[in-house]
């Protein structure tokens, strides 16, 4: 395996970095060709689609429409019916994200004017929600709990789970999961016909106000060509990690924290930067060593070489200016004095601080969500929560007074934009 090194002080620095994090998210044509067919099928022909799709790209015949959706019942045996092991750890996770993500409520709020006038917001949960869920390569029950219990937590009424089953099998996590954190209805159809059928509805599965969740580039497609009809959460990359590191921190460790992104795919992006040269090789050679014992060391590899860097930096201060460049979507801050440097971070999905702080504790268990912006998109994103699945409603209600007092700045304002049915409408306020 080559590893990739750089060192913030040659003349190519820039030019090098600028191509490493690059990531063309352009779509591809031909998925976007047959997604926009598969979203056309099934806003046309409906549950008959979905059946299609199914015993085609799942390879298993329901029986119908009404076969694809699960009890609630079936939901609460599967968690009851888990190893005590998982189903603890499954409750605990479920209890500090839902903690963590109860901070997050925005609320209604007014305030009176001398006059008498109250202006204010109106904070309102989303009614209904889709939930698309991987069920292909792997499944992920931390995607439930990350995206259905701030769901929850914001009050939204209803929480529609898709999930692909192939060959028919179902995962015990997911469903158990589902379970815990407050989802409403389970259908087992997954890919673009899935995302289809949450935006536009059919006879079985009901129209959603928002899709969230993760999914191969075919759901990614299809939740592009659906915003608007619906909204989304976001058009995630390939997942990223970024480590600033003092040298204080088990180069073991370190290498593990690299792992941890690298083995999602072939296009995650895996960096450390660090001023000490001699601890990068302490980290290569740890790489080395322990990706031997490594079930996903192919694909490991793949993305380290990839789109992998060991980066000597001339000081922690440039390594912070090169994170802000970077904008990673997740970023540990490995050194002695975290708190310090965390000061300096101004873009990152989210920061973990000091060497006990490994991201794979975020993926599932420490509470904030692990639904993040990448792609450099955490420059003006924010990581998924609460505030996602609640909207707000801005509250005016003018007294007499007020309305006579902004009644003639809105003349003047409307009268110079040419819309004189705005300047005579608040004209009526003032009495003349």
């Amino acid at each position: 395996m080559k590893l990739r090194r750089l060192d913030s002080t040659d003349p190519g620095f820039d030019v090098a970095l600028a191509q490493l994090t690059a990531f063309e998210s352009a779509q591809d044509p031909a998925v976007d060709e047959a997604v926009a067919g598969i979203v056309a099928d099934v806003r046309r022909r409906g549950n008959a689609a979905l059946l299609e799709y199914t015993r085609r790209f799942d390879r298993w015949q329901a029986e119908s429409a009404a076969a694809l959706e699960l009890s609630p019942d079936l939901l609460k045996q599967t968690l009851e019916a888990l190893p005590a092991v998982q189903r603890t750890a499954l409750g605990e996770a479920a209890r500090r994200i839902r903690l963590f993500h109860e901070r997050q409520k925005n609320e209604t709020w007014t305030y009176t004017e001398a006059d008498g006038t109250v202006l204010g917001q109106q904070v309102t949960a989303l009614d209904r929600v889709g939930l698309y869920v991987p069920g292909g390569k792997a499944a992920y029950p931390s995607s439930v709990l990350m995206n259905a219990i701030p769901a929850n937590v914001a009050g939204v009424r209803e929480i529609v789970m898709v999930v692909p089953t192939p060959d028919g099998v179902r995962n015990d996590l997911v469903l158990a999961a589902a379970a815990l954190s407050g989802v409403t209805r389970v259908f087992t159809v997954g890919g673009a016909q899935a995302v289809a059928a949450l935006a536009f509805g059919t006879e079985t599965i009901p129209v959603v106000d928002k899709i969230v969740g993760p999914g191969n580039a075919y759901v990614a497609a299809a939740k592009r060509r659906v915003f608007g009809v619906v909204g989304i959460d976001m058009v995630a990359g390939p997942s990223e990690i970024l480590v600033i590191a003092d040298g204080t921190t088990p180069p073991e460790w370190v290498a593990m924290d690299l792992f941890s992104q690298a083995e999602h795919d072939e296009l995650a992006q895996s960096i450390l930067l660090c001023p000490d040269a001699g601890y990068l090789d302490q980290v290569e050679a740890a790489i080395r060593l322990l990706i031997e014992a490594m079930p996903r060391r192919a694909v490991i590899e793949a993305s380290l070489e990839n789109r992998g860097a060991l980066i000597h930096v001339r000081d922690l201060e440039e390594a912070c200016a090169i994170s802000n460049q970077i904008a990673p979507e997740h970023l540990e801050l490995s050194v002695a004095d975290g708190e310090r440097w965390l000061k300096s971070i101004r873009h990152a999905g989210a920061v973990f601080v000091g060497p006990y702080s490994s991201e794979a504790l975020g993926d599932y268990c420490a509470g904030p969500n692990h639904v993040l912006p990448t792609g450099r998109t955490a420059r003006f994103a924010s990581p998924l929560g609460v505030y996602d699945f609640q909207k707000r409603t801005s509250i005016i209600k003018m007294s007499q007074k007020g309305a006579h007092t902004l009644g003639e700045v809105a003349q003047v304002l409307a009268e110079r934009e040419g819309l004189t049915a705005h300047a005579r409408s608040a004209a009526y306020r003032c009495g003349e």
